[in-house]
């Protein structure tokens, strides 16, 4: 084959990095935007944040081409939309309907990537009106297991070599607060020079596991609940008989075999309850007490409420900073002039414009989307988890004009506070079951069905998933017996034979 020069024809999309960066705000979640903006506003000197009370002035200066700030403001409306359809305009800077991803400036500044003007990690430093900033809440790490074992070591009294065999000991706790090595195990993990015996690693596991929480350092489920059981008082009811049935008869309480247990322990019916009240009352996973992960905030995106039984929706203003440009700096800008300063201002106020639309935008469409999902699923706003309405991404980006991948960056990591509690967006997205009269009922319905119909169940008869599904049937939801068992694993909820109670 010969070489040569072919000439083809191709259409091909790129994305400016402004694009990108607007693309990114869309998806990010309310915290790491508000991040976000502290590093633009400490990286930018066109911005500035708009405060209380101020007349919201969001005039572009080089907008009509003069070195002076343009003397008008522009009001911005009132982000509120009604749920009905009777739509508020909300349109900053005479933006279309759909093009958010379209617009870009009419002097676009150098080609450079967005993260060579803002750096990607926010800084978590306060700013100069932070009144009720915490260095402690925002830096501190959550204690973990082995930390707080550790520390109550070091208040107790002992040798040299029994603190080493209890900081090796301390090592081998796992996260339930089980010992997972035998003892055997860790003597052998010893120097021989040392000299240590069983019977020393024997005895400072004791004075460990009277450490707190209780029943720690348990090398079986059996240790533990007898550990717990001895830190009780003495006058406990039913105390010995717990311990008995812990140490002697925890299989047949596991296999909920009551009238074995009844048999052998010589307990009537009402006596056998109560000692099984007492078991449950301890904490099998002793160690879950201590957590070190750290909390995670929620900060609602979106407000619903009910307003003249209309349900009406609104971006939640605390948790979206208002920006602006500033007129004074922007008003240095010369548009003839060529100088290096003059560049670097005119590219950041380049910048300070499109990162006020991309935030503009991002609330804009917020709303369409948040909208659209209050007055699919109003049903659940007026009567709850059984009035869930099916939804997928498809039904929302139809009826606001995009592309169901916009629609799910909006919806992730997107809260919305409603009289009902606080859910994330993609929680009203659900898929659906076909129903006798030929209609549709959402997974979240039949869940909370399920799991009304498991809270009104007989304890001493609990329903079976072949029970459930007939009784959804009868319903007229139609739900085979392998999807309710999905379900209620999906709910936290055992089989039928572990929801037995004695009662």
């Amino acid at each position: 084959m010969k070489p040569s020069l072919v000439l083809k024809m191709g259409q091909q999309l790129t994305m400016t990095p402004q694009l990108q960066q607007a693309i990114r705000l869309l998806q990010l979640s309310t915290l790491d935007l508000q991040q976000e903006i502290q590093e633009a506003l400490e990286s930018n000197p066109m911005l500035e944040r708009q405060e209380d009370g101020e007349d919201f002035d969001n005039s572009d200066p080089m907008a009509d081409g003069v070195e002076s700030p343009a003397p008008a403001a522009q009001q911005q409306e009132e982000p509120y939309q009604d749920a009905n359809y009777q739509e508020t305009t909300q349109t900053v800077d005479n933006l279309e309907e759909g093009e958010w991803n379209e617009r870009i400036p009419n002097e676009l500044p150098v080609d450079t990537a967005w993260e060579d003007v803002y750096q990607t990690s926010a800084s978590s430093l306060p700013s100069n009106d932070d009144d009720e900033w915490d260095f402690t809440t925002r830096t501190s790490a959550g204690e973990s297991l082995q930390s707080h074992l550790l520390w109550q070591l070091n208040l107790a009294p002992m040798s040299d070599k029994d603190r080493l065999i209890a900081v090796t000991l301390i090592d081998c706790i796992n996260n339930q607060g089980y010992l997972e090595e035998t003892l055997e195990e860790v003597v052998e993990a010893f120097d021989p020079e040392l000299d240590i015996e069983l019977d020393e690693v024997e005895a400072v596991l004791h004075r460990i596991q009277q450490f707190e929480p209780a029943g720690i350092a348990a090398r079986d489920l059996r240790e533990c609940l007898l550990l717990q059981l001895r830190q009780l008082s003495a006058k406990t009811p039913w105390l010995s008989e717990a311990q008995r049935l812990a140490n002697d008869y925890l299989d047949l309480l596991g296999s909920r075999d009551y009238s074995q247990l009844m048999r052998r322990m010589k307990l009537k019916e009402d006596e056998l309850r109560q000692v099984i009240e007492l078991i449950q009352s301890l904490n099998p996973r002793p160690g879950s007490q201590i957590e070190s992960s750290e909390p995670e905030y929620v900060v609602p995106d979106v407000i619903v409420r009910k307003h003249n039984e209309r349900w009406l929706v609104e971006l939640n203003q605390e948790a979206m900073p208002r920006l602006r440009v500033n007129a004074q700096y922007a008003g240095f800008v010369k548009r003839t002039d060529s100088s290096a300063d003059n560049t670097f201002m005119r590219n950041q106020l380049q910048e300070a414009r499109w990162f006020i639309k991309s935030l503009q935008s991002r609330n804009e469409t917020l709303m369409k989307v948040a909208t659209q999902i209050v007055e699919h699923q109003r049903g659940f706003l007026d009567y709850g988890d059984e009035a869930m309405k099916p939804l997928v991404l498809h039904d929302i980006a139809e009826a606001v004009g995009m592309h169901e991948s916009t629609i799910s960056r909006v919806t992730t990591q997107k809260f919305m506070h409603t009289p009902r509690g606080i859910y994330e967006l993609k929680y009203f997205f659900s898929s659906h079951v076909s129903t006798a009269e030929g209609g549709e009922c959402s997974s979240t319905a039949i869940r909370a069905i399920l799991k009304k119909l498991v809270a009104a169940e007989n304890a001493k008869k609990p329903l079976s998933d072949s029970k459930i599904a007939g009784l959804l049937e009868a319903q007229g939801i139609q739900v085979a017996r392998r999807t309710v068992a999905k379900y209620r694993e999906s709910l936290g909820i055992a089989p039928s034979s572990e929801r037995k109670r004695l009662m």
